[in-house]
């Protein structure tokens, strides 16, 4: 199952140039991942973090940056699981504008335990995880 998401290029992204400031755009993937926790993975941010003391940060990631996007323009991302390891996640997310290819990444997350260290997924999370990446929908 790809998980989808629209957002439009606002003012706030933007160089001076009118163009997307690439670090931006890891606010944007990062936008895309959070809404994946907490729509198809059963887990928001908020409760993994403020509720339970857990976490998945980020702890690689490599982007190529394919076109430009510009202000107004609206991106189309794609999330899919490229891997799932017992503690770690990684995402290959990428954006489109008017079906072009602006932006591919490929994000890893490390579930984290309330004492901070990688810690196996938890059993409800992981066969979520693992039925995204099968192709099912949920």
């Amino acid at each position: 199952m790809t998980y989808r998401r629209q957002i439009q290029v606002e003012f706030n992204h933007c160089d001076p140039a009118g163009i997307v400031f690439y670090p931006r755009y890891f606010e944007m993937t990062n936008s895309v991942t959070e809404n994946f926790f907490a729509e198809v993975a059963g887990r928001s941010y908020a409760q993994m973090t403020m509720r339970d003391g857990n976490g998945v940060p980020t702890v690689k990631i490599d982007a190529d940056f394919r076109a430009p996007s510009r202000l107004g323009d609206r991106l189309d991302f794609t999330l899919d699981i490229a891997r799932l390891g017992t503690s770690s996640v990684t995402l290959a997310i990428a954006a489109r504008g008017e079906g072009e290819i602006r932006m591919e990444a490929r994000l890893t997350l490390v579930w984290v335990s309330t004492q901070g260290r990688a810690a196996p997924w938890p059993e409800d999370m992981r066969a979520r995880l693992q039925a995204v990446m099968e192709g099912q929908s949920l």
